[in-house]
């Protein structure tokens, strides 16, 4: 089917629209202040790398990033690890109250994560858990966990039931027959859970701002280090939101096979 004009020129407009902001975003990381607050300017005139270096030079930032992946990363894997039998258990049986607790997990989600902030704070006060990555990833679990589950039934519910039951007639044990047959059939359902786990606890700020302090303080919240008493540096502040950005860019690259499966295919 042949695009018309009217098409392309729409989508050349959204295009355009989206990818905007990014590449202002890119032109400031070159630009010194003087420069930012000046005049408009389409491209550098001023090129500079001092922004970046800033970053690279100074460990409180450049650990900021090694944090967040930490958190993250683990947020994940808990995620996955918690959301994947019971995703299982809600599509293959039906017991009391099942679709009441299924619905009461999205409430979870729906919650703003300013209501859990006092309680996980003490919580975390009280076990040791403040300022800590584990502290952070199983906080986000509270939000993510309902998430990947809801997502994950979907696509487990489309794999028929007799696949199951030819796999125990064949004499697999229930782990293996788990880990062999059955997540390879859904894993592009796994990989659009963990795309969305993994944006979601990366972008998320304020649990993971007030739940640190030191030592697991993520790049979100080195980033507020910008304004100052002389105002805020936004060339440091651009170049930091570029390399935020990176990770997610390298996650949809290398998920972007199964996330356009599971578009397609599953609950999302």
């Amino acid at each position: 089917m042949k695009m018309t004009k009217g098409k392309a020129f729409g989508i050349a407009l959204y295009i355009l629209f989206v990818l905007t902001p990014i590449y202002w975003l890119l032109n400031m990381s070159f630009k010194t202040n003087s420069e930012i607050l000046g005049t408009l300017t389409l491209w550098p005139q001023e090129f500079t790398l001092a922004n970046y270096a800033v970053i690279f030079t100074d460990s409180s930032w450049y650990s900021g990033y090694i944090n967040s992946m930490i958190y993250v990363s683990l947020n994940v894997a808990i995620t996955l690890a918690v959301a994947l039998p019971a995703a299982y258990a809600f599509s293959r049986y039906k017991f009391v109250g099942d679709k009441h607790l299924f619905f009461w997990l999205l409430t979870n989600r729906m919650a703003p994560p300013a209501v859990f902030l006092l309680p996980f704070f003490q919580l975390y006060s009280s076990i040791g858990l403040f300022d800590t990555h584990l502290g952070v990833a199983l906080a986000h679990c509270l939000f993510n966990v309902p998430l990947a589950v809801w997502i994950l039934e979907g696509f487990m519910s489309g794999v028929p039931r007799e696949v199951d039951e030819t796999a125990y007639i064949d004499g697999y044990s229930f782990p293996r027959f788990f880990g062999r047959i059955f997540l390879p059939m859904i894993r592009s359902g796994i990989g659009v859970t963990a795309f969305f786990v993994f944006m979601f606890s990366w972008v998320e700020l304020l649990l993971a701002r007030t739940l640190t302090s030191v030592d697991a303080k993520p790049i979100a919240a080195i980033m507020t280090r910008t304004v100052g008493a002389t105002g805020v540096d936004w060339g440091v502040l651009a170049a930091a939101g570029v390399l935020t950005i990176i990770p997610g860019l390298l996650v949809v690259y290398f998920v972007r096979n199964h996330v356009a499966k599971g578009f397609a295919l599953g609950r999302v």
